[in-house]
């Protein structure tokens, strides 16, 4: 895991908090997103936890950088209470999610783990909000007619932030499934990352701001 924070004291809280989960190993951290394409390249994280805001270079840009290289890191972003513009922004350039910088400690480790297994983390406290925002920028994306019945409930899963595994679970059906449906999914809706498909599942009704389907 990559940890890019301008503030010390943030990076040292969450390295406390991390540190006492066995499965989160930090393979490196710094202070700005200016850093992070070669760190990532050089550490291989799974996982990034980024600030929206830095300095000199912010995470938006670092994540578009990222997504340009074809970087597979699952970033999770590190927010304030009004920063929804920026969030947009990091959801639409695939963005994992978002959490608050007060978060109890229980939910960041939730979170990574997670991001950390394909799924998507939106706080609950922010992801209506933004997610209302989203739709109200944006015209109504109808469904593709060619999504069958199977692949609507997998999307509908989608945008409620389960992983492969947890849809798996709910369908009673294998992940090797799941997998091919999320494939056919993206091809359908023309959607290159998971990110993208959650978007397009608000954005076209099937899941609403609070996290329940239509």
């Amino acid at each position: 895991m990559l940890l890019v924070d301008d503030q010390a004291l943030v990076r040292a809280g969450l390295r406390l908090i991390l540190d006492e989960d066995v499965d989160c190993q930090i393979v490196g951290e710094c202070s700005d997103g200016s850093e992070v394409m070669a760190l990532a390249e050089r550490t291989q994280p799974q996982v990034v936890v980024m600030d929206v805001r830095m300095k000199q270079v912010g995470g938006i840009e670092a994540l578009k950088q990222l997504r340009a290289s074809g970087h597979p890191a699952h970033v999770l972003m590190l927010t304030t209470f009004d920063e929804d513009a920026a969030l947009l922004g990091a959801l639409q350039h695939g963005a994992r999610g978002f959490i608050f910088k007060d978060a109890a400690p229980e939910d960041l480790l939730r979170a990574i783990q997670t991001v950390a297994s394909g799924g998507m983390w939106l706080d609950p406290a922010v992801s209506q909000r933004v997610l209302s925002t989203f739709q109200g920028l944006h015209q109504k994306a109808p469904l593709p007619e060619d999504l069958t019945e199977r692949e609507i409930e997998v999307l509908k899963h989608i945008g409620s932030g389960k992983n492969n595994l947890e849809i798996a679970d709910v369908l009673a059906i294998s992940e090797a499934t799941v997998k091919t449906h999320v494939t056919r999914i993206f091809q359908k809706l023309g959607v290159r990352d998971r990110a993208e498909a959650v978007v397009y599942a608000f954005n076209s009704g099937l899941v609403r701001p609070s996290g329940k389907t239509s």
